[in-house]
C-alpha cells in the first residue's frame, strides 16, 4: 500500500487554483463509493480501517441506509428562480448548509491534514470542524482563513482540557462542539486505533504534553450538562453539543446554555446499534424549537440525503467520511470538488422539490 504522501502526489494541486492555473472544477458530484475505493488503494490498511470505523461491520443497518429510505413529496409548478443555498450557522455566513465535520487523524489521509481541508472549505465559503485529535496546530488552520469550530472531548485531566480549549479559542475557533457520546473505544477494533499505528501523524499536537502523540488522555466519564456552562465561562465561546439522539437530552442541553445540538451517531463508531440520525432528528427539532440551532451528521452521502435532513429540520449538515476519501485521493482540490458537487446537485434537488428558499423546506416534503 502507498502512504498518504503518495496519495497527495497522485492527486491534483493542493494550492489555490487562482494562483496555480488549475483547471476549473467539474460540478458533477464525485461518486462517494468510488472515492472510498480509490482511497483504499492508496492508504495503509490500518488507516482505512480507522476511517471506516465499525459502521455496518456487525450486520447493523447504517445511517446511510436510513437516509436513503426517506421519500420526497415534491411540489410542481412552483417558481424556483430565487433559490439560493446561503445561510448562517450561529451567525456566521456560509455559502451552503453543507459543512465539514470534525474528524481525527486527517494527516494520515494527507500530509497537510486540516490545513488542506480548510483551504477547500475556505474556497467554498463554508465552515470546518476541527477535532481534538488533529495533528495540525490551531494557528496553521486558522491562518488559512476559513471559519472553524473546535470539537472538544472533556478529559479526565480537566486542567489539560481547559488549556486545550483556551488555546483553540485564542487561535480563532468560533464555537466549541462538546462531544458527549464517546465514553470509550470499541474493544473489537484495537488494531485500527491510532496508538497502535506504526507511524504517528502528530495526533494531539495541541494538547499540553501531548505533542508526540504518546501521552494518553482519557475521556472523562464524569460528564454532565454542567460542563456546557463550564466551557462557555472558560472561553466565552458558544457551545454546541454533539451526539444527541433524544429530545429530552436536547432540551436539557439547551436549558443548560447550549446554543446548538448536533444529532449524531458518531458515524456508528461508538454505539452502533442506536436509532439512526434520520429518525432522531425530528424529535430533537421539536424539543428545542427555535431556542437553538439543530445540525445533523452521520451517513450523509448524497445531495438527496442532505435535502432530506434539511426538510426534517436541520439548519445545516456536517459531511464526514466522504471528505476524508476526497482528501486522501486529491488533497484540497478534490475536497473542493466534492463540496462543489454537493452544493450544485443539492440546488438541483431543491428545485425539483419546488422550493424557492431554504426556509420553504419542511417535513411536509418528506415521508
Amino acid at each position: 500500500m502507498r502512504g498518504p504522501e503518495d496519495a497527495a502526489r497522485a492527486g491534483t494541486a493542493v494550492d489555490d487554483p487562482a494562483t496555480t492555473g488549475a483547471e476549473p472544477l467539474d460540478e458533477a458530484l464525485p461518486d462517494v463509493d468510488g472515492l472510498e475505493a480509490e482511497a483504499a488503494e492508496v492508504l495503509p490498511d490500518h488507516v482505512v480501517g480507522y476511517f471506516r470505523g465499525p459502521t455496518g461491520a456487525y450486520g447493523i443497518a447504517t445511517d446511510a441506509d436510513r437516509w436513503s429510505q426517506v421519500r420526497f413529496r415534491p411540489h410542481v409548478l412552483r417558481d424556483t428562480s430565487g433559490l439560493g443555498l446561503a445561510t448562517t450557522v450561529l451567525g456566521t455566513p456560509v455559502a451552503s448548509p453543507v459543512l465539514v465535520a470534525p474528524m481525527a487523524q486527517q494527516r494520515a489521509a494527507h500530509p497537510d491534514g486540516e490545513v488542506a481541508t480548510a483551504r477547500a472549505v475556505g474556497r467554498r465559503g463554508t465552515l470546518l470542524g476541527v477535532s481534538s485529535n488533529t495533528g495540525v496546530r490551531f494557528a496553521d488552520i486558522d491562518a488559512v482563513g476559513a471559519p472553524w469550530w473546535f470539537q472538544v472531548y472533556v478529559m479526565d485531566d480537566r486542567e489539560a482540557t481547559a488549556e486545550l480549549v483556551t488555546r483553540a479559542a485564542q487561535a480563532g475557533a468560533r464555537a466549541l462542539v462538546l462531544t458527549v457520546d464517546t465514553p470509550g473505544v470499541d474493544p473489537r477494533r484495537p488494531r485500527f486505533e491510532p496508538r497502535s499505528w506504526p507511524e504517528r501523524y502528530g495526533m494531539q499536537v495541541n494538547i499540553p504534553g501531548g505533542e508526540d502523540g504518546r501521552r494518553v488522555f482519557r475521556g472523562t466519564r464524569d460528564l454532565s450538562v454542567r460542563d456546557i456552562g463550564w466551557l462557555r465561562e472558560l472561553t466565552g465561546l458558544p457551545v454546541v453539543v454533539k451526539g444527541v439522539l433524544r429530545g429530552d437530552d436536547a432540551r436539557a442541553c439547551v436549558d443548560a446554555g447550549a446554543v446548538g445540538v448536533v444529532v449524531s451517531t458518531h458515524g456508528g463508531r461508538c454505539l452502533n446499534q442506536t436509532v439512526r440520525s434520520a429518525d432522531a432528528l425530528p424529535e430533537v427539532v421539536a424539543a428545542v424549537g427555535d431556542q437553538a440551532e439543530v445540525y445533523v451528521d452521520s451517513g450523509l452521502r448524497t445531495p438527496e440525503h442532505v435535502a432530506a435532513a434539511l426538510c426534517l429540520g436541520a439548519r445545516a449538515v456536517f459531511l464526514g467520511r466522504p471528505v476524508l476519501w476526497a482528501l486522501a485521493t486529491g488533497g484540497d482540490r478534490r475536497v473542493e470538488q466534492l463540496l462543489e458537487g454537493f452544493e450544485t446537485q443539492l440546488e438541483r434537488v431543491l428545485r425539483s422539490l419546488g422550493v424557492n428558499a431554504l426556509a420553504e423546506l419542511g417535513p411536509d416534503l418528506v415521508v
